[in-house]
């Protein structure tokens, strides 16, 4: 049987595919379709199986990942949307919270909310805090709004109802109606989207969720169609942001669980793949072609939070810890009114891509640095498939940056690259050295089309010393793919001191939820998977605002006291201090429903004979300190655990390695570049 895992980038689609039978592993990679994501995933896939020579109905598992979610909002791309919500609560998405975007920045606005006023509409209707019923649903007048949201254009409806998670009697008798008056509308109701107190961020979740929502649906439409069509029987799978996969059906009801699905996949990957290497104190860094994306694994274990923003609008999910800045090897760089150098946020993405790529793009890019200063291959990219043009990246940084600024070509090729360096670095320091976290002691794992090219200089300027680059690093988010899970996160409030009193409804409540988790499992695992339930409570000291996440692996004797130790000892680590005579506060009960994937083992590269055989060229490269003649070597090629003295340059597939002068690297028996500063 053959796995495939793939990754929708927002300039390369990328292809991992596994045979279950030898563990063999194909990398691939084409041009990403803006337009319609799932024309370059049926392509990719169509090539790489006819490329390998496989069948079609050999291939037994098919899990993606992808940002057409986010994309939707960041580039304001979802469907007209509807508002219901308790009477009184109409501007509950416009006021938000007491927080400005940027406190010293008057020129910075508040993102508007992505259902527009006119149509966020109130419902008579009321609950109390506890959930029982003050004020009936009116529902004859929920049938009238329905039909005027209709009219004006709306193709989706959110429902936010005041206590709504302690009782969602009044939301789902809503989307009943909706269901019934305009069955052609997508409708999302809080209580389902997230279950969970603050009215803010469960209204704005629940109002992206419908959003996103019709186009979701038509894009796992036609990418169901098209893997049919490519002759695979199987359904596709989704990777979500928590580290986990989804099947098409729960991710056309909750979308909003794909926001950042990619990355998170490299991150889960990395953490999977560390582990076999023995590597558990890991900094992952992704650069791909719009973005860096950063996170922190320690004591092998990927860092996870309740909730982020998502172009300005608050996410209440569980999802994987990652840092996001616009520094991708597409990151504009230009002269601003200042007359000073700026790399990104910018990016000319896929279309029409930097200068060199020959897709008809005018602006300077991190990629035509690169090129210029002989760090990429300046004739051919992913193997020779994709031609570039070196002098046409030279000229446009000779009139556009160089002259104005009155420097050499090399020298502001190599100014692009300081500043994206220097951007990189603050990324990395945001999830690290600011949260306490000694560098010294990880490893820079480097992936991403890009992530590899810029590693080096990048963990010279934080102090990290050691890289570590996986085999086809530029696939690395759609080998996480083969190498996670399915899964899906539930959540119910609880706001009750942590007390024998207390304890019973818990431990009641973590029941029900676990009965709620054996129904999906039950009707979406795989048959004869191993599965499993994982309980954790968000709690903090009572009086506080904000929670910490305490697994609960048992709810026997005792557990009252195991869990409020854990929690003591959890709030010392994170915060320095502990409180252990202040009482305990339970805010959320977790739980998480796994469905164990079978998965690969980990199979060894082909080491190469020696490293005269795996020469490709010589070619003269530009480093801070100059010109430099340069080996370039060919990765599949190399011998393991052979020590390569810098400047070198590895290409493969997917990406390319640099070795500065003082540093020196080695390829270990699983493929794995490990690079090390000699000084």
């Amino acid at each position: 049987m053959y796995r495939i895992g793939v990754d929708v980038g927002g300039t390369f689609t990328d292809f991992v595919m596994e045979n279950t039978d030898d563990l063999s592993v194909a990398f691939y990679k084409v041009p990403s379709t803006p337009d319609d994501p799932s024309r370059a995933i049926a392509c990719g896939i169509g090539e790489m199986l006819e490329r390998n020579g496989v069948d079609p109905r050999k291939v037994g598992y098919v899990g993606h990942g992808t940002t057409v979610a986010t994309n939707m909002v960041i580039e304001g791309r979802g469907v007209p949307t509807g508002f219901l919500t308790t009477e009184g609560f109409r501007d509950v998405l416009a006021i938000g919270r007491q927080t400005r975007p940027s406190l010293y920045d008057w020129s910075v606005r508040k993102t508007e909310p992505l259902v527009e006023r006119f149509r966020r509409v109130e419902v008579g209707e009321r609950l109390d805090k506890n959930g029982e019923i003050i004020r009936k649903l009116d529902v004859e007048a929920v049938e009238k709004l329905v039909v005027t949201l209709r009219d004006s254009g709306a193709e989706a409806i959110a429902v936010g109802f005041l206590h709504s998670y302690r009782n969602p009697t009044h939301e789902k008798a809503v989307r009943d109606i909706v269901r019934r008056v305009a069955p052609e509308m997508y409708v999302s109701i809080s209580s389902e989207v997230v279950a969970e107190f603050r009215e803010f961020e469960r209204f704005s979740t629940t109002a992206l969720n419908a959003y996103v929502g019709p186009r979701t649906q038509k894009y796992l439409h036609r990418l169901r169609q098209r893997i049919r069509e490519a002759g695979i029987s199987v359904e596709p799978l989704t990777f979500h942001s928590n580290g986990g996969l989804l099947p098409v059906q729960t991710v056309e009801e909750l979308p909003v669980l794909t926001c950042l699905s990619g990355p998170a996949a490299g991150v889960i990957g990395a953490a999977r793949i560390g582990a076999r290497i023995g590597e558990s104190e890991i900094i992952t860094f992704d650069v791909g072609g719009t973005s860096t994306d950063v996170s922190l694994i320690t004591g092998g274990k990927p860092q996870f939070t309740s909730s982020r923003q998502v172009s300005g609008h608050p996410v209440r999910m569980p999802m994987v810890d990652i840092h996001v800045i616009g520094a991708g090897g597409g990151s504009i760089a230009k002269i601003d009114d200042a007359g000073a150098l700026t790399v990104g946020p910018v990016s000319a993405g896929a279309t029409p891509g930097p200068i060199s790529y020959l897709r008809g793009g005018k602006e300077v890019t991190l990629t035509d640095a690169n090129i210029v200063l002989g760090r990429l291959n300046p004739v051919a990219l992913l193997e020779g498939r994709m031609k570039v043009d070196r002098s046409l990246a030279e000229a446009a940084i000779r009139d556009q940056i160089a002259g104005p600024l009155g420097l050499t070509v090399e020298d502001a090729a190599m100014g692009i690259i300081k500043i994206a360096t220097v951007n990189m670095s603050r990324a990395i320091r945001s999830v690290s050295t600011e949260h306490g976290h000694d560098l010294s002691g990880f490893s820079l794992y480097a992936f991403g089309g890009a992530g590899a090219l810029h590693a080096a200089e990048v963990a010279q300027e934080c102090g990290l010393p050691k890289i570590v680059v996986p085999q086809e690093p530029g696939t690395l988010c759609a080998r996480g793919v083969l190498l996670s899970d399915l899964s899906r996160d539930f959540v119910r409030t609880v706001l009750k001191v942590a007390d024998s009193q207390s304890w019973d409804t818990i431990v009641s409540m973590a029941e029900e939820m676990r009965k709620e988790g054996a129904e999906w499992l039950e009707e979406e695992a795989m048959t004869g998977s191993r599965q499993d339930l994982q309980v954790s409570l968000d709690a903090r000291y009572h009086g506080q605002s904000h929670a910490i996440s305490i697994p609960v692996p048992s709810f026997g004797d005792n557990a009252i006291d195991a869990f409020t130790a854990d929690f003591h000892a959890a709030h010392e680590d994170q915060f320095g201090y502990g409180l252990p005579d202040h009482k305990v506060e339970v805010v959320n009960l977790r739980l998480k429903a796994i469905c164990f994937v079978e998965k690969g083992g980990a199979n060894s590269a082909e080491p190469g004979t020696s490293l005269a055989d795996a020469r490709l060229e010589t070619r003269n490269v530009y480093f801070e300190d100059g010109w430099h003649e340069t080996t370039v070597y060919r990765r599949t090629r190399l011998p393991h655990e052979t020590q390569i003295s810098g400047p070198v340059i590895i290409e493969e597939m997917s990406g390319t390695t640099v070795i500065l002068p003082a540093q020196t690297g080695r390829l270990d028996a699983l493929g794995n570049i490990h690079i090390t500063t000699t000084n």
